[in-house]
């Protein structure tokens, strides 16, 4: 016999020691197998600096639900997990280290630094893995990848130096997002824009040969000393008399052109506009287009450089206070307003981008984009919700060229050696012992590194082995499903259909699920400084990863953001005693035999006993079609429901009797046969979302496997779909309610046998209600009776279900004077909470000022209200 189940589930005891059985048991890892179908997922890799956040444990538990299902259907499924070494990220934490030594990176020189990281690396790089494991995801740890492994980084080489041979990738003189702060290049994608309060200053540029002026507004007054002209919009009435002419730049007395040129936004400002090519990236453009002249008056640091004159040395912003200084003490300036606009930042730091022309590397993406667009077109990848493609198409229609260097130390550094004698860049896997073009051996590698996302651009290519044309390779990609965020669609997402195309000529997944976003309740960014975040190890702690996992899935809807609910998980926590509770009793009420030998349709069935297997069947098929279509919230839904409503509320209640009648034992067989099947098929079915507890069960239970993680998936059985028994059993079921709330409604005692008449022309209800009166006198302690007509007592409640008239009379079951007092007090109790409510809620202050939660709750006590209200109304009448 197996062991008993103690009376209380303690996750404490259970999660520990079932992870590490399926560890020792090697359950997670996958081997080529021709014989079976793959299913393989790639873990988005988090960042080395990274810990475990709610997108992260959202994310992680859709993608254990589907490698979990996926196994117990047969897939050889396979999950790779890994880490990302997060370049900028990861250096500014080695940074801040270093700074409390007060040391920086360049005390320590390039490769001392780089060791410092690694150190940091392998002591805090694996915390979030860790993280990950409390969850109880199942990857297949003895592949894990990390994108600077000696393995992974020789794709990386790779890939640069196959893109660099096909003049993909260049080297150019461009505009670029500069970060002072990070003093590197990031891209478009990785910059922020911030709402900010700032100014637009009107400045007079004097004409050079001629009195009078024009004025430009600008939200940058210290960028103007790098200013090379002044625009205007060719069909603008007000200005286009002046193109040709000449202006004397303010402060500085530089003679620059006025140009007209079709990208001025006539709206803005004053309609003419101060072009700074080398510090604005629309600017740079039109600079381009007229061949003017590029001044670069700020550095590296942020920091003013020689070009700005006696401004050199200041900040942007003590540039910014003093120009505006100079331009009032010289009469430039014409005034200044308050401009609200959006300031592109930095997205790792928050300070403030500096667009400037810098020498970096790109990869021109035109020929690239375009078989990764009509991939999605012709759905060969299919995102899910739909509603994501446009995101992907907006970005991908319109791709620019990427930056791909950075000016870091950690990273892949970029495999381009400079020849110093003829000038000439070699490009190869490995370091070259002389130049190619000359043949001499004085070379020196480029210092920059890699953007980190071209390393992840490759994720589901090299850790399948690529560049290596391996079984792992032929076998698993492409990979089945890609589970992401939407703010990652571009970054990520879109780069690895583009690499994936282009090196396997062949999509890296088939499908994109983009899961909501974790918001709070009030439908705000969750934040730790704001004392909004929630980590969800606390929720581990407090609940346990299978109630963590749970709650999180019942609120992963098609909706773009989840707000974050505690109640969830509160509620989820009563499921699991829920569900301990009901295995406990059926466990123990089973014999050490072999159910799965009992074959039902050779047996006398209940009722009951055909609804429930019906509805089992139905429970099945809904589960696993909605699995299929990524509705993972309705997946957890179905089963709370049938487990707790349909199986325990209802059928354990109404088999009892049977298992204790030694007298029947066919019908004792039956019902035990029928619980044991049910309950097994319920735990497969919880088992990818609460894998902890259904292992534990499982255990328990008479004819289980060494882990229900390798048992099969349930199958819908159509035999014992039965749809008579499902409307009948419903019927009953309805009726039953009806007692329950009456008993409830008057205050009837528990322990009070109810009389019950009813009359009905319909001989099949008559048949139905009389052949299971038994279900209303175990459910309802209700005796039923069949009348022969219709009767129009007093004190008698009267209901009507489809053609059968039900009555209950209440004489002598309650007092009926005590029950009217209670009634007519309950009744002048709610009408005074309405009229507060109601006050409330027409007071315009208060719709004003309370939160919109807060008001639709009184919304809903209102709707409450008026249910009682009616209900008492209708109750007292009974009674009168």
């Amino acid at each position: 016999m197996k062991e008993e189940m103690s009376s209380v589930y303690s996750f404490l005891d259970v999660e520990r020691k079932w992870y590490d059985y399926w560890l020792n048991k090697d359950y997670f890892h996958a081997e080529v197998d021709n014989s079976k179908k793959p299913f393989c997922i790639v873990l988005p890799p988090p960042n080395i600096t990274g810990s475990l956040h709610l997108g992260h444990a959202l994310n992680a538990t859709i993608q254990d639900i589907l490698i979990r299902w996926k196994r117990m259907q047969g897939y050889n499924a396979l999950w790779i997990p890994g880490t990302d070494h997060a370049g900028i990220a990861t250096q500014m934490v080695v940074e801040r280290e270093l700074l409390k030594e007060g040391k920086s990176r360049w005390d320590l020189g390039r490769e001392k630094f780089l060791e410092r990281v690694w150190d940091w690396k392998e002591k805090y790089g694996n915390t979030i893995v860790e993280q990950l494991k409390k969850l109880g995801v199942s990857c297949d740890w003895k592949r894990f990848r990390f994108t600077m492994d000696e393995v992974y980084s020789k794709a990386v080489i790779k890939a640069f130096v196959e893109l660099y041979k096909k003049g993909y990738i260049y080297r150019g003189e461009r505009i670029i997002n500069w970060c002072p702060r990070c003093r590197t290049a990031i891209s478009d994608l990785e910059v922020r824009y911030v709402e900010e309060s700032s100014y637009l200053w009107y400045i007079k540029y004097p004409f050079y040969d001629e009195e009078g002026y024009i004025v430009i507004a600008t939200a940058r007054p210290e960028t103007m000393l790098g200013d090379t002209a002044v625009a205007v919009n060719p069909g603008d009435d007000r200005y286009k008399h002046l193109i040709g002419k000449k202006v004397i730049l303010p402060l500085v007395g530089r003679v620059i052109p006025i140009i007209g040129d079709e990208a001025v936004d006539p709206s803005f400002g004053t309609g003419a506009l101060k072009v700074t090519p080398a510090h604005d990236a629309d600017d740079f453009e039109i600079g381009k287009k007229h061949n003017l002249d590029f001044i670069s008056v700020i550095d590296e640091k942020g920091f003013m450089n020689e070009n700005a004159g006696k401004y050199k040395g200041l900040s942007v912003l003590e540039c910014r206070k003093k120009i505006e200084e100079d331009l009032e003490k010289e009469g430039f300036l014409l005034k200044k307003e308050v401009y609200v606009h959006d300031v592109a930042t930095c997205d790792r730091c928050g300070t403030p981008i500096e667009p400037m022309i810098s020498k970096q590397w790109f990869m021109k993406m035109d020929n690239l984009a375009n078989p990764a667009i009509l991939a999605v077109e012709e759905g060969k990848v299919k995102f899910i919700p739909d509603r994501w493609k446009k995101v992907y198409f907006d970005w991908m229609y319109n791709i620019k060229d990427w930056c791909l260097s950075r000016q870091l130390w950690w990273g892949h550094r970029i495999p381009a050696w400079y020849c110093n004698d003829c000038g000439h860049i070699n490009v190869d896997e490995k370091s070259p012992d002389k130049c190619e073009n000359c043949g001499s051996s004085n070379l020196k590698q480029d210092d920059d590194v890699l953007d980190t996302w071209f390393s992840s651009a490759l994720w589901p290519l090299g850790t399948l082995g690529w560049p290596e044309d391996t079984e792992d390779l032929k076998y698993f990609y492409p990979t089945s499903v890609l589970s992401t965020a939407r703010d990652i669609i571009n970054l990520w997402v879109a780069r690895m259909i583009m690499m994936g195309l282009e090196f396997k000529k062949d999509v890296p997944f088939y499908h994109v699920y983009v899961h909501p976003t974790v918001l709070t309740r009030e439908g705000k960014r969750m934040s730790k400084s704001k004392g909004t975040g929630v980590d969800p190890l606390d929720l581990i702690n407090k609940y346990g990863a299978d109630v963590t996992r749970f709650g999180l899935a019942i609120q992963c809807t098609e909706m773009q953001d989840l707000r974050f609910h505690e109640e969830n998980f509160e509620n989820t926590r009563n499921f699991t005693n829920k569900i301990w509770n009901a295995s406990r009793f059926v466990i123990s009420n089973l014999e050490d035999r072999k159910y799965s030998e009992v074959n039902l349709e050779y047996h006398l069935l209940s009722l009951s006993d055909k609804w429930i297997l019906s509805r089992l069947q139905k429970e099945i098929k809904e589960v696993t079609d909605h699995l299929e279509n990524y509705r993972f919230s309705e997946y957890v839904k179905t089963i709370y429901n049938f487990f707790w409503n349909e199986f325990c509320d209802w059928y354990i209640e109404m088999v009892k009797p049977r298992l204790s009648q030694r007298e029947d034992p066919e019908s004792r067989l039956v019902a035990q046969t029928i619980l044991w099947k049910v309950l097994r098929d319920n735990l497969k079915l919880l088992h990818p979302v609460m894998p902890f507890i259904t292992e534990e069960i499982w255990h328990k239970l008479p004819e289980s496997s060494e882990s229900i993680m390798i048992s099969s998936w349930p199958i819908t059985d159509d035999t014992f779909i039965n749809e008579k028994a499902e409307k009948d059993m419903e019927f009953i079921m309805e009726l039953i309610r009806t007692i329950r709330a009456i008993r409830a409604e008057f205050n009837i005692s528990p322990s009070d046998v109810i009389k019950v008449d009813f009359y009905t022309l319909d001989k099949e209800k008559e048949i139905l209600l009389l052949g299971n009166s038994g279900y209303f006198s175990i459910l309802a302690k209700a005796e039923i009776n069949k009348i022969d007509e219709k009767k129009d007592f007093k004190n008698v409640v009267h209901k009507v279900f489809e053609d059968v008239d039900l009555y209950v009379n209440l004489k002598g079951l309650i007092d009926i004077t005590k029950e009217k007092e209670r009634i007519k007090k309950e009744l002048e109790e709610a009408i005074n909470l309405k009229k507060k409510i109601e006050e409330r809620l027409s007071n315009e202050e208060f719709l004003r000022k309370a939160p919109e939660h807060v008001v639709e709750k009184e919304k809903e006590k209102l709707e409450s209200i008026n249910k009682k209200i009616r209900s008492l109304e209708e109750s007292f009448s009974i009674l009168e």
